[in-house]
């Protein structure tokens, strides 16, 4: 699989929360390719699923990575001009002079601009422009915006794939479908490795506005175990050295109240067997991430979750090295092909010892 064409795919696409129908196309003929059976549910999940080669009845592990990206909508026309609020949350330092889809009665090509900082009050010339002060021009006279857009109309950022030096990338939407890509990989990879386990891969929706993708189809899979994969903030300048990850180290395997003890356990053995570089991710309380969703689905799913490292988060140059997606899906396969009864059953609370999930005495 060549993850640089794939990413370039997925990431083009356009699949708002709540109205990821262009990217899910792609996704299903990704995942199809490998999957004994396909469908989407009632939400709009992509779900694939693999048998394993375990006696009936099999467990199942689930596997989450949310397809759907933040962009933003029409909130008012004003003389022509696009007035705009947010679907997701976008970094609002970053949208002014963005190129733009509006996807009105026909798609329409924009800029996100505002007044110039001539015509702006002097204390206001060095702050970042607010979202209500900005708006987004098509080039055409009022009456034809008026035509062709309408309050709630969809707005995406138009930005092409780049591939930087070194084996890194940048764009729209790597969040997260950089964790599409892995699970694609690892769905690629199982085909040429035994495992036990049923495995049913699901590129979700509306991640961003909720964890309502995650959430309704964990409830409706009911997995043995699951583990969700997400980006995770990529080391950079200006950012606490404790709250990042180093980026072309591998994953991030995460700990703490979100993440069941064994399935960390099991994904940090895996990472050590097959001498994958990885990091630990000490997350002490929400994870923000579709694991939090998974893990009270029913009564309870025991979650994992791996962060792909990744700079820039909620940009429009969001930027990964393709060897950490590719790690992250070798990681997944090789942790799926590790489960079996005993893991099963020790997932049971009474027996987990009490140490830290560091591997040291609590």
């Amino acid at each position: 699989m060549e993850t640089a064409k794939l990413l370039k795919q997925l990431t083009e696409a356009r699949g708002p929360s709540g109205y990821e129908v262009e990217i899910r196309e792609i996704v299903q003929e990704q995942f199809g390719q490998y999957a004994d059976e396909m469908h989407t549910d009632a939400l709009g999940n992509v779900i694939a699923f693999k048998r394993g080669q375990g006696p009936d009845p099999r467990p199942t592990v689930m596997l989450a990575g949310h397809m759907d990206e933040i962009a933003l909508m029409v909130k008012q026309i004003e003389k022509g001009f696009l007035h705009i609020t947010e679907v997701g949350g976008f970094d609002p330092r970053v949208l002014l002079g963005q190129e733009v889809i509006v996807h009105g009665w026909r798609e329409l090509p924009g800029v996100v601009v505002s007044v110039p900082p001539h015509f702006s009050e002097p204390a206001e010339r060095d702050k970042t422009v607010p979202l209500d002060k900005l708006f987004v021009d098509v080039g055409l006279p009022p009456e034809q915006v008026e035509k062709l857009v309408r309050v709630g109309d969809l707005i995406t950022i138009h930005r092409s794939f780049t591939e930087l030096s070194g084996g890194w990338a940048a764009s729209k939407a790597m969040d997260d479908r950089t964790a599409v890509a892995a699970i694609a990989i690892c769905l690629e990879e199982l085909t040429r490795r035994k495992h036990q386990w049923d495995v049913c891969a699901v590129a979700t929706v509306q991640e961003e506005v909720g964890l309502y993708g995650a959430m309704t189809s964990a409830y409706g899979l009911a997995p043995a175990i699951a583990i969700a994969i997400d980006v995770a903030f990529g080391h950079q300048p200006g950012l606490p050295e404790a709250e990042t990850i180093k980026m072309d180290e591998g994953p991030s395997i995460a700990f703490g109240p979100n993440i069941h003890p064994r399935v960390f356990e099991g994904l940090k053995a895996a990472a050590k067997a097959m001498e994958l570089p990885h990091q630990i991710e000490p997350i002490p309380g929400r994870s923000g991430t579709d694991a939090w969703a998974i893990q009270v689905s029913r009564e309870g799913v025991p979650t994992g979750l791996l962060g792909i490292p990744l700079r820039y988060m909620h940009t429009s140059v969001e930027t990964v090295v393709l060897k950490d997606v590719e790690r992250t899906g070798r990681l997944l396969a090789a942790f799926i092909a590790r489960l079996d009864d005993e893991f099963l059953d020790a997932l049971n609370w009474k027996e987990l010892p009490s140490k830290g999930q560091g591997g040291e005495e609590a």
